[in-house]
């Protein structure tokens, strides 16, 4: 492995705001995010990242390329679930495997906003349609854990339509932030973009500090209690992503050339969804454990991708 290209990622400013939030947990600091700025802050990234990708959309051609993009990334979301939920639906029931399928086919748009971090410091940016790729990467693990989770779970007789879940997993707040500002984005043309730049461009870096600073915290709080529920699902929470992200590292040759949506793909691989997908199960699963599923994803998968993972996969992109 480059050791430096991980030392670099581990000496990120975010990135060490995010392990200052763990510390103050350990430390037992009273350092908090107010709940209203943090989901200020959520949105705001959510809406830059979507604008930002609709004005590079605007300035791509319609192109095959898009197409595959699109194509292979939404196959990710549907295969991912399939081989999580039964590697796991033994060990923990079908409602449990089915929350924690949907949480690893889906994506975290957290950790997508951290790998644009990371590829900004290699002087690398993915094309624009990623945002729109990442954005209908939500959807398809969510509609497939709910269908096994009535098929083999507890609540397969339970519960609301797949419709309704179907309608949940579009609507969700920021499925439905991006994709709406990816549309303003497309729509707005280069003088009124500039107007807002400064909002949507020079603040970007400083709010993603704050909001890995909240996660750090939050993660903090929840790692303790998860760990103490048995090493199985921290082994999993670690190997599972890694699988994920490598394989996708190496079969994303295939779709593009291009390293840096490479890297996004991998990194959307070995990502797992903390935002959408346990408002979805509250819905769709109320028997599944969020105690289970929020954890993994958040305080083990997500700790681990933008520290280890990353380099790890943009190490494969450039080598394969």
């Amino acid at each position: 492995m480059d050791f430096s290209l991980l030392l670099d990622n581990l000496t990120n400013p975010a990135l060490l705001f995010f392990v200052l939030g763990i510390l103050a947990v350990r430390f037992k600091s009273d350092l908090c995010i107010p709940d209203s700025s943090s989901k200020f802050i959520s949105l705001y990234l959510l809406l830059s990242i979507g604008f930002k990708g609709g004005q590079e959309l605007a300035h791509s051609e319609f192109s095959l390329d898009i197409i595959k993009a699109v194509v292979f990334g939404i196959s990710i979301a549907a295969v991912i679930p399939f081989y999580v939920f039964f590697l796991l639906r033994k060990r923990l029931g079908g409602d449990d495997a089915g929350a924690i399928a949907a949480s690893y086919g889906s994506v975290s748009a957290v950790t997508f906003v951290t790998a644009l971090s990371f590829l900004e410091t290699q002087s690398l940016s993915p094309n624009g349609y990623m945002v729109a790729t990442m954005a209908l990467m939500e959807a398809p693990s969510i509609i497939i854990g709910v269908i096994l989770i009535r098929l083999f779970g507890e609540s397969n007789a339970e519960g609301p339509r797949l419709r309704s879940i179907i309608k949940h997993s579009f609507t969700n707040g920021s499925v439905l932030l991006i994709l709406g500002s990816l549309v303003i984005g497309l729509l707005a043309n280069d003088q009124q973009a500039q107007g807002i730049k400064p909002f949507t461009n020079d603040l970007f870096k400083g709010f993603l500090a704050i909001f890995l600073l909240d996660m750090g915290i939050v993660s903090g709080k929840k790692l303790n209690d998860f760990i103490k529920s048995g090493g199985f699902l921290t082994v999993f929470a670690l190997v599972i992503p890694l699988i994920n992200g490598v394989a996708v590292a190496i079969l994303s040759a295939s779709v593009s050339d291009n390293i840096a949506n490479r890297f996004i793909f991998a990194v959307l691989a070995a990502s797992a969804s903390y935002i959408a997908v346990p408002a979805a199960m509250k819905i769709a699963a109320p028997k599944a454990n969020p105690g289970i599923y929020f954890p993994m994803a958040l305080a083990i998968t997500f700790p681990f991708n933008i520290t280890l993972g990353m380099p790890i996969y943009f190490l494969i992109v450039q080598n394969y």
